[in-house]
């Protein structure tokens, strides 16, 4: 891990210098807690200097901070870039502040928050303790209702969602859904390609979405329904709550559906999404696919400050089951199809417990993410609508829309009522980050981008530990990104000192452009050619491509042909109607980076001729030598 020290000395030491100031200090520090406090110093205490920096600018003056020495407030660490930022003497926020050590700062200490390294045991347990502490504080939060705020809340959601919901019920009454498998695990441990020959439904599922419509293809397989069997609700599998790398502070708790579960909420979340894409209000406050509105919106609230930018804490665990039953309570056929889909219990290995859920659903689901957007949306109106005294209209909420964006937990409201929609959405369960919200000076932060008076000053941030050797072939890819976001960030000597370790790793490490399929340096320089295509005569440069295959996973008989008929289905729907977009998990995009800034697009896996034969998330990424084109 002394690599990432280094690292972090070479970023310092440059940022020192566009800064027009002196390092040498804060690296002598650094080094010195990093000896002492090992990796964490770097993960853990720093970010946490960071996110105290930003409300500092958020709220226009300083605040002691325990884990760093220094005077009337202001730490010495650090100091020659604060100095350009805080008046040392008052500690408030200089007039002609220097934007590029706002920049610095942040990188300097956020630098290595989200680095993919394990947590102890012991912050894994802390964490699935409080995914259970938050289930009672979602029952305590239903238990403060009362039927006032339940019928609020129910009025707005109609006002949002009356005509997408009716469509939504439609769907579900006439039976036209298209369900699909997506390609990661489930909670019963099928295979990608195994999934389509499930034999687990629950009764519940039965009563809204039948087997005999979701299980086969046509009536001529009926007898395979034989073989299925169909769980009460007593008996049904839970969720299994698992921890996933976040942070080295902590995980990200999620919880794996089972396979029933997951085919049928996607079949939900297609409806949803279909209908989404054409009403003419909702996609102006929410958004699924592009978080470049939000990040505008951010861009221009640090300029004007008329926007506000809200996070939510455990945003998803505390989305009530509650709520969601209320805003769908006129649509009978869609009110039993969310509740048939959601599972109610969860098994939390690490107590070995089940518990009974009050949540609407963890991430994991394939509703989780719409409908906590929807949920959301609702209680920033209903907080508005409580701030001004008097009941929205559709037009009110028109006119609102250029003030109000929603994108996951990313929430971008009006300043006017902030305070208003923060009190809603807490008293409805909902756990706002104040360390993480602004709304007072000129710093906003929404979807990764963050700005300051108008000026971009996100950070460049390291993903994976620096490999040492290629056999690690996700840490060179992500090595490979670091590099040239830094480069393109302009701190071209860290570029270079990256490019002696990488070429330490790989042999072949060439110029490229940010669309080549290779790993190679983006530079102002271009590339050269080191040889040209015998029959194409286009020019070539060896590198290595990054291949990962999908498991072998074989699938035949009536299975086969259900994935077919759904492939079928999926393209039909999309060549019906050009402008939807195809939201099903299975059939969502990957976005891969192999040079920071080049974005390509994994074809779907209906686009495989070999689906039948291999199927899934690969298990393992490698990176071969190979001659390719470096644009």
């Amino acid at each position: 891990m002394k690599s990432l020290m280094s690292l972090w000395s070479q970023v310092a030491a440059e940022a020192a210098t566009r800064c027009c100031t002196s390092a040498t200090a804060d690296v002598n520090t650094a080094s010195r807690r990093f000896e002492h406090e090992g990796v964490s110093f770097l993960t853990i205490t720093l970010p946490a200097f960071g996110k105290s920096f930003e409300k500092w600018l958020d709220q226009g003056f300083v605040d002691p901070i325990p884990a760093f020495r220094g005077w009337k407030g202001l730490p010495r660490f650090l100091g020659g870039f604060l100095d350009r930022v805080f008046d040392r003497c008052s500690g408030l926020l200089l007039e002609d502040y220097c934007i590029e050590s706002v920049s610095a700062i942040r990188q300097l200490t956020l630098f290595e928050a989200k680095i993919a390294l394990p947590c102890s045991k012991a912050r894994v347990r802390q964490a699935m303790r409080e995914f259970i502490e938050c289930e009672q504080d979602v029952r305590r939060s239903d238990s403060r209702l009362s039927r006032r705020d339940l019928t609020e809340f129910q009025q707005m959601s109609d006002l949002l969602y009356e005509k997408i919901f009716t469509k939504m019920d439609r769907d579900v009454h006439y039976g036209d859904l298209i369900p699909q498998h997506g390609p990661g695990a489930v909670a019963d441990k099928l295979s990608s390609n195994g999934k389509y020959r499930n034999k687990t439904w629950t009764r519940r599922l039965e009563g809204v979405l039948p087997s005999y419509e979701y299980l086969i293809p046509n009536a001529r397989y009926s007898s395979e329904l034989d073989q299925v069997s169909i769980l009460e609700p007593g008996a049904e599998m839970p969720v299994k709550v698992i921890p996933v790398p976040k942070t080295l502070k902590t995980p990200r708790i999620i919880a794996v559906e089972p396979t029933c579960m997951q085919y049928t909420q996607q079949a939900l979340k297609r409806s949803f999404m279909g209908h989404f894409e054409r009403d003419n209000f909702l996609p102006k406050v929410i958004g699924f696919r592009d978080q470049t509105p939000n990040q505008e919106m951010a861009r221009k609230g640090s300029i004007d400050t008329r926007t506000a930018t809200l996070d939510l804490s455990e945003a998803s665990d505390r989305v009530s089951n509650l709520l969601v039953r209320a805003m769908m309570h006129r649509w009978p056929s869609l009110t039993m199809a969310f509740d048939a889909t959601r599972s109610k219990r969860a098994y939390v290995q690490e107590f070995d417990e089940t518990i009974e859920l009050a949540k609407y659903a963890s991430m994991g689901s394939a509703l989780c993410f719409p409908v906590e957007a929807m949920v959301f949306t609702t209680l920033i109106f209903v907080g508005i609508q409580r701030s001004l005294n008097k009941s929205l209209t559709r037009r009110d909420l028109h006119n609102l829309a250029r003030t109000v964006r929603v994108y996951g937990d990313d929430l971008i409201v009006p300043v006017d009522h902030v305070h208003h929609i923060i009190a809603a959405l807490e008293h409805f369960g909902a756990k706002v980050g104040r360390h993480k919200s602004f709304w007072t000076g000129k710093f906003r932060e929404s979807c990764g981008k963050e700005y300051y008076g108008g000026e971009d000053v996100s950070i460049v941030r390291i993903r994976q530990p620096i490999p040492t050797d290629n056999a690690d072939a996700t840490g060179v890819i992500a090595t490979v990104a670091l590099r040239n976001q830094l480069y393109m960030s302009g701190y071209w000597k860290t570029a270079g000192w990256l490019d002696n370790r990488i070429r330490k790793v790989i042999r072949h490490f060439p110029n490229v452009e940010p669309t080549s399929p290779v790993l190679g340096r983006i530079c102002s320089l271009g590339y050269q050619p080191e040889k040209h295509h015998p029959n194409l005569y286009n020019p070539l440069v060896k590198g290595y491509k990054v291949e990962a295959k999908p498991p072998s996973d074989e699938l035949d008989g009536y299975g086969a042909l259900l994935k077919c008929f759904l492939q079928m289905e999926t393209r039909v729907a999309r060549q019906g109607d050009s402008h939807v977009t195809d939201y099903n998990a299975s059939r969502e995009p990957v976005k891969v980076s192999l040079n920071g800034l080049a974005s390509s697009w994994a074809a779907p896996e209906s686009h495989d001729e070999k689906h039948l034969e291999r199927s899934g998330r690969p298990k393992a990424v490698c990176i071969k030598p190979r001659w390719c084109t470096p644009y």
